[in-house]
């Protein structure tokens, strides 16, 4: 069943390559993520031009989503000013919605349809792109990792 919920896209990032995953024991990447006003889903593949695109059949993180209240908060609470919640390497940064309450549901942004799969769980890295602290913030609620069910463009709401 569709959850029918009002879901605002305050940004949609997209990065070429990898920075963070598979990077263990290692320094991270410097594929750069990039701001775009809109992007391209593709059913069971992911975003047109994101490193996780056509990653492997049926992967659970097709595409990420982020809390803007979530990022403010951590950012209030440790002190960070003037970063971006493109850090956090999440592709949809929506507006007005608890997304670890979408795990399990499918639901529908600006047409496309999306199943909810699991929590985007922050990892050691975010101390790195946020602050220190960050990964311990942001347990519970990192973000929401989902498959992408329907073809469609997304974009940036005014």
């Amino acid at each position: 069943m569709l959850t029918s919920i009002q879901i605002r896209i305050a940004g949609i990032f997209i990065s070429p390559g990898h920075n963070f995953f598979g990077h263990n024991e290692q320094p991270p990447g410097t594929h750069p993520t990039v701001a775009v006003p809109e992007v391209e889903c593709v059913a069971g593949q992911g975003l047109m031009g994101d490193r996780f695109f056509a990653h492997k059949e049926d992967f659970k993180g097709q595409v990420t989503l982020f809390s803007q209240e979530v990022f403010e908060d951590v950012c209030r609470a440790l002190g960070v000013t003037g970063k971006s919640p493109g850090v956090t390497r999440r592709n949809l940064i929506t507006h007005g919605v608890d997304l670890n309450a979408l795990i399990g549901s499918e639901f529908e942004m600006q047409g496309v349809h999306f199943c909810g799969v699991a929590e985007c769980s922050p990892c050691h890295w975010m101390n790195q792109a946020i602050g220190p602290g960050a990964e311990a913030a942001l347990q519970g609620r990192g973000g929401l990792r989902a498959k992408i069910l329907t073809n469609g463009r997304l974009r940036v709401d005014a």
